[in-house]
């Protein structure tokens, strides 16, 4: 069991909590990113960098996961890879991708993309919360849980 975290985008709250849980816990996390990316000294944390390019960071976690494994990403097609391929991934704001969500959330990502592109809507997500890092915390918390046993 190992926890993949997609590091480019990934809040730096979130990042924290989840090398407390890697030390805390003894659960192997490495960070995917196209640029160096800081961590404590654990023998639980590691890094992987990759190229330069659109998607490369998400395609060698692809390549390297396993269907026990855990990856953390906001990448919707990331996530639907990850599902495809027998593992779970955990959006940064706490919300769990599965088979039975995974369609909609594609879909509602390429409707706000097209909105976007069209000029109808502004902006992004709404700011990371308090509730978003602790929702984060308690579906991390089940998952090593669950598969701890």
């Amino acid at each position: 069991m190992r926890i993949w975290v997609d590091a480019d985008a990934c809040p730096r709250e979130i990042r924290e909590l989840l090398f407390r849980a890697a030390t805390r816990r003894e659960v192997p996390i490495t960070l995917v990113a196209n640029q160096p990316v800081r961590v404590p000294k654990s023998r639980f944390i590691d890094t992987i960098r990759v190229g330069a390019g659109a998607n490369v960071a998400d395609y060698r976690i692809l390549e390297l996961m396993e269907s026990e494994d855990l990856v953390v990403t906001a990448d919707v097609p990331l996530a639907d890879g990850v599902v495809k391929a027998g593992g779970q991934a955990l959006d940064p704001r706490g919300q769990m991708y599965s088979e039975a969500n995974i369609g909609e959330r594609l879909a509602m990502r390429d409707l706000l993309d097209g909105l976007r592109g069209m000029g109808e809507v502004m902006g992004g997500p709404a700011s990371f919360s308090d509730k978003d890092r602790q929702s984060f915390a308690n579906q991390l918390d089940r998952w090593i849980t669950s598969h701890r046993k």
